[in-house]
This record gives structure tokens, sequence and C-alpha cells, in this order.
């Protein structure tokens, strides 16, 4: 008996109410649709269909078993085309949704490639610093810099963004460069508007951990914000890695309290839960995993 060939004829009868119906659909004829029927139930022993001259219905057996059936044809169809999709060219619109300094100081960059590697996709990409929702909003990913909440979302790690606390040169001279978290308290802060923590600094060192909330005259929710105005001298701000980076280097910007450290956020590839990911997601997940998870951070 082919199962798979006696699965398909059992849900289309269920389906469609009829076992001419079904053989019309599956492009068999009602007797072959028959026999794939008898051969079911012989086999499981049971009667799975309770049947009229121009009526086939499930009896309560074959609706438990229709149920299942209809589980397993779909992991067959799935698995089919996942091999089918592997061997061939992804093609489409992928959706991305990142940070706004994420997408253009380092994701940018790195975009050719991976259109030079799959060029029947079209990538769509939306820079935002608002927490949008991947669903609601349509996006097939999203691209997060965060210490991610539990939800119903799947997320990938992708790369540990480590964080610290920087001033201008002119900032110190003026104010005083902190020994202590403690001192902060002392200072003005430049703060970022999405952390979990709020306006709440967590620093950890040999002592432990301290819960700092320092006075601030600036929150925005992009970071290179914070970094121009701290160049400024306008204050302290706890910037990721990667934004400091280049002002750390030229010396326009300096690291304090360097005994501790903030908890590191890390990037997230963040997207719905689906029973099977779709090849052009999982492609551009690996992608980012082949060109940033290689590196200690971002």
């Amino acid at each position: 008996m082919d199962k798979v060939a006696s699965l398909r004829a059992f849900v289309k009868v269920v389906e469609s109410g009829s076992f001419a119906e079904a053989g019309r659909q599956l492009r068999l004829s009602r007797s072959a649709i028959s026999k794939y029927i008898a051969d079911l139930e012989e086999n499981l022993g049971v009667q799975l269909l309770n049947r009229t001259t121009r009526h086939a219905s499930p009896t309560e057996n074959g609706q438990r078993y229709f149920e299942r059936a209809v589980v397993i044809l779909s992991e067959i169809e799935a698995a089919d085309q996942a091999v089918t999709q592997a061997q061939s060219a992804p093609r489409g619109l992928l959706r991305v949704n990142a940070p706004m300094s994420f997408g253009t100081m380092r994701l940018g960059p790195v975009l050719a490639d991976f259109m030079d590697k799959y060029p029947e996709l079209q990538l769509q990409l939306v820079l935002s610093d608002d927490l949008l929702d991947p669903v609601q909003d349509g996006f097939d990913v999203t691209l997060r810099i965060a210490e991610l909440e539990s939800s119903s979302l799947i997320a990938r790690k992708i790369v540990p963004v480590p964080r610290m606390i920087c001033a201008s040169p002119n900032y110190l001279a003026r104010h005083g460069t902190p020994k202590h978290p403690q001192d902060l308290r002392d200072h003005v802060s430049l703060t970022y508007g999405f952390l979990l923590t709020g306006n709440q600094w967590k620093l950890t060192g040999a002592d432990g951990d301290h819960w700092i909330q320092p006075a601030w005259s600036l929150c925005v929710n992009n970071a290179e914000v914070l970094r121009d105005v701290a160049i400024k001298g306008r204050g302290l701000a706890l910037l990721p890695q990667f934004i400091a980076a280049d002002a750390l280097r030229k010396g326009e910007l300096r690291t304090v309290l360097d005994d501790y450290f903030a908890p590191p956020l890390a990037l997230y590839a963040v997207y719905p839960p689906t029973r099977h990911l779709s090849v052009k997601v999982r492609l551009f997940i690996d992608f980012l995993v082949e060109r940033f998870g290689r590196e200690d951070v971002i």
C-alpha cells in the first residue's frame, strides 16, 4: 500500500465530502480513490468514513485520523520544499528592520555582498530606532541590539555588544573623573531612551553590583546622537563600543570607570515563530552570523 497516496486520498475525501470530487482534485478515478480508502481502513482495522451514494463524512475515529494526517502531509510537503528550495536560488521580497546606527555603520557596508550572493532576492531594509512589531509591521526579520524581554518571537543571538561609559576630555577637565559608580550621582548623564532599565545604569565591579540613576540632561533613542553630544562635553554617556570606537581612537572621548562594566547587550535576529523558517530568512541570518558572529564583539 502507498501510505502517502492513501493519506492524500483520505484527506481530500474528508475535505470535499465526496469520492468523486476528491478524485477530480487529485486527477484520479473514483474507483482509485475508493481503493486507497479501502486499503487504509483494512490496514488500520477501523472504519474511517461513513458513506452514502453522494456523500462521505468521517467517523469519530476517522476525524481523529484526519487531524493527524493533515499534519503529516504538511510536514512531508515542507520537507520537500526545503530540499527543493535549497537547490534553487532564493527569490522574492525580504523585509528587514534594523536599528538606525547599526544599519548605517555596520550593516550597510556588507549588504552589497549579500545582494551579490543572492541576486534574485529583493531586499527592503527599514532603519528605525522605534521598537516596531515584526509581525504587525510585516517584517520577515528584525535586528535588535538589546537585552531582550521574553516574547512569543524567536530570537537568535548573533554577537555581543559591550558598552562603556564615555566623556570628552573637556567635560572631565571641568567636572572631574568619576572613580566609583557612586560618583556618577554628581555628574550629568546623556541617556538612551529605550533601555529596559530606564535611566538606571547597572555597573558591576569587584565590590559587586551598583544601580545608579544619575541626573540627565538629554534622553534620546539614537546612540550616535548621544556620542556626538558627549563629544561636545555635555555629559557622560553609556555607549555601545561600535558607536564610540572611532571617537575613542581620535581622543574625542575617553572611557571612565574601566574597572566596572555594564551588562553587555547583544545583536539579535528576531522573527515570528513558524514551524518552518523560510529559506530567505535563514540565509540572511546565516549571512549575519558569518559576517559578525566571527567577531568577539561589534
